[in-house]
């Protein structure tokens, strides 16, 4: 009996170690960045509305704001925005002290189904927004390029400004990156890293022409090995050289840049090959161990 108590308890261990638990949400007031923000798009019903307030834990945070997002706000952060479009990704945004970066969650993934968070950061950091904690959510399945600029109104009402050519553009980066991975079939990951190693290089190297923008983006198509058709390829150009021209402080956006696209690198598998081996390795001898206490 007691062979059997200790194996349950070193199960138990190992579970903990193999399965991260999740931290509790901070429901401390900030009374100088203030209480997160909630915005909800304007096409939800109200079930809708309830399914996306439970996967955003509203009611755990203790404060917050409510606010809606509508084609109203499309055209003003997008220039040729639909006002008729119908919004329904929503998003909960926090503020966080300068430096900090950005933290972003997709918390319904099954229901946001272009946009990942790495292509949420790089058009936010287009945009203007570097130091928030975001979670977005969908109660069906959509692309989910609404909930930016929910995350647009957000940020404002909570106490900033967005420069709106800053953001027309960052919708544009949006978009391009959904284009690319679901006409042209180029895995989400991938094109979230060409983007973000396009703007790094350009922080870095500042380059004065569009020519030398070109051979950026030409360079990192090589890079990661991504063919693009001549007509694509143009619209990437036109995109970073947008971007070049933008009023951004590329010295401070360089090492958010550089933070990300390590992350992202991290994630679709820059990790040590033998991680794995030595998890199932260490599963077999403990099965091997639990079997000899019983013979």
């Amino acid at each position: 009996m007691k062979r059997i108590i200790t194996f349950v308890m070193i199960f138990a261990l190992c579970i903990g170690m193999v399965i991260p638990t999740a931290a509790k949400a901070d429901s401390v007031v900030d009374e100088k960045l203030g209480v997160p923000v909630v915005v909800y798009g304007a096409n939800l019903s109200d079930a809708e509305k309830e399914s996306v307030r439970k996967s955003l834990k509203v009611e755990q945070d203790g404060e917050y704001e409510e606010i809606i997002v509508d084609g109203k706000d499309l055209v003003k952060y997008i220039t040729d925005g639909n006002d008729k479009a119908r919004m329904y990704s929503s998003a909960k945004i926090t503020r966080q002290d300068k430096g900090k970066g950005l933290v972003i969650s997709i918390v319904t993934p099954d229901h946001i189904t272009q946009v990942t968070s790495e292509m949420y950061a790089t058009a936010m950091l287009t945009a203007g927004i570097e130091d928030a904690i975001v979670e977005v959510a969908a109660p069906k399945a959509v692309t989910g390029e609404s909930a930016l600029i929910g995350i647009y109104k957000a940020y404002e009402v909570s106490g900033e400004t967005l420069d709106t050519e800053r953001t027309d553009v960052a919708n544009d980066e949006l978009n391009l990156a959904t284009r690319f991975s679901k006409n042209l079939d180029i895995d989400q990951d991938k094109v979230a890293e060409l983007l973000t190693e396009i703007k790094k290089t350009i922080a870095e190297n500042k380059p004065a022409t569009k020519e030398e923008v070109e051979k950026i983006v030409n360079d990192q198509l090589k890079k990661l090995n991504i063919e693009l058709s001549d007509a694509d390829r143009q619209l990437l150009i036109d995109l970073m050289d947008r971007i070049r021209n933008l009023d951004i402080d590329f010295s401070k956006l360089s090492d958010q840049l550089s933070d990300m696209a390590s992350k992202i690198k991290d994630k679709i598998g820059e990790i040590d090959p033998g991680f794995w081996e030595k998890v199932k390795q260490f599963f077999a001898d403990l099965a091997e161990s639990v079997k000899s206490w019983f013979n």
